[in-house]
């Protein structure tokens, strides 16, 4: 094993995971450890990020994001647990054929779903189902960097079998003095009998939880009606939505109308627009498109594959480097300044202004 200071930090350029470990966390659940190849590289993210990975689940793989459960105060691996549902295609795959010694490409961390851009006070956590994983994240970062916080973490499950991380989650607040665990179960099993809080998401549930949840900064994950739920809950009873959180993957803004330069009437007739060209430099394809298209849907025009899951900016699966002319680019957090710095952008919400090269 290196020391930190003779390895580089990884990051989705250099795209391939290798599988370290498979634990089984509650029926269809499952924990994914990764490393990379020679475990050459550690890993630098927010606690509460995602990442997107390709999975070999059809003929043509399919693109798959995946909160991370680990914490980056533990640098040498990442781990994303992950719960199939019904009808799920990459995410059963994954449970049912990942095993240690397995690659994966991958694409990240990326979101801004995270205590560390949103830092505060105290913290409510508010998670259900496979919503519980940044909030584990997010636990396990404080528990080793700022043992003191004030969490109350509030977890909903249909069953007692079914609470992931129960055990762990547990022992930590049994070490952290501050750490207020919740968890609330709509029926006991015959094997499992639960003394604990019965019902679903309520006001009575939050307030019992965490009384003073007026005062504290809140994350929720969860099944969309589960997140829903809790906003009306909250904004109902005079919290300050500017102090809710939500992990979500669904577009944050529309799309700005593309400026396209006007001609005085005068000179109307002398000028022309110049028509969006994206040219593609390592598969050496033009493609000539509208004002409208991205450069993800000139990409497809033309043949030619970039990766891409949640197409509005959010994933960051779908960054390719600008090498010359201007896009227009509205993403939804799935970059970092650096990187625009650099040239990259985000192929799926950047609007081609005129000609444009692009690494791909």
């Amino acid at each position: 094993m290196k020391y930190l200071d003779e390895m580089l930090p990884w990051n989705d350029r250099l795209q391939v995971l290798e599988c370290d470990a498979a634990i089984e966390e509650a029926p269809d659940v499952m924990t994914f450890s990764f490393r990379t190849p020679e475990n050459n590289n550690w890993f630098r993210y927010m606690p509460g990020q995602f990442i997107t990975i390709e999975i070999p689940a059809t003929p043509e793989p399919v693109m798959r994001t995946y909160t991370l459960s680990s914490t980056p105060s533990r640098p040498y691996s990442v781990s994303i647990t992950i719960k199939a549902q019904v009808g799920s295609i990459g995410t059963r795959w994954m449970l049912d054929n990942m095993r240690p010694g397995m690659q994966l490409k991958a694409f990240g961390p990326a979101g801004d779903f995270s205590l560390v851009s949103h830092p505060g006070k105290k913290y409510l956590f508010i998670s259900a189902g496979s919503g519980i994983t940044p909030m584990m994240s997010m636990t396990r970062f404080l528990y080793d960097t700022q043992p003191d916080s004030d969490v109350v973490f509030l977890n909903c499950a249909r069953s007692p079998d079914e609470i992931i991380f129960r055990k762990e989650l547990e022992l930590l607040a049994s070490r952290m003095d501050n750490l207020r665990l919740q968890l609330v179960v709509e029926r006991s099993i015959a094997r499992n009998v639960w003394s604990g809080v019965h019902g679903r998401i309520s006001h009575s549930v939050i307030d019992i939880s965490a009384p003073d949840f007026r005062d504290r900064t809140v994350f929720c994950c969860g099944p969309e009606p589960f997140m829903r739920a809790v906003r009306e809950m909250l904004e109902a009873n005079g919290f300050n939505m500017d102090n809710y959180h939500q992990e979500s993957f669904q577009p944050a803004s529309e799309t700005p109308a593309i400026p396209v330069p006007a001609a005085t009437d005068a000179a109307a007739s002398d000028v022309e627009t110049e028509a969006p060209v994206v040219v593609f430099t390592l598969s050496g394809m033009e493609v000539q498109c509208s004002p409208t298209d991205t450069v993800l849907l000139a990409a497809r025009n033309g043949g030619l594959k970039i990766p891409s899951a949640c197409e509005f900016g959010v994933c960051g699966t779908c960054k390719v480097k600008c090498l010359s002319g201007e896009t227009s680019m509205n993403h939804n957090g799935g970059i970092r300044d650096d990187e625009i710095e650099e040239g990259y952008i985000l192929a799926c919400c950047s609007h081609p202004l005129g000609r444009v090269e692009i690494e791909a």
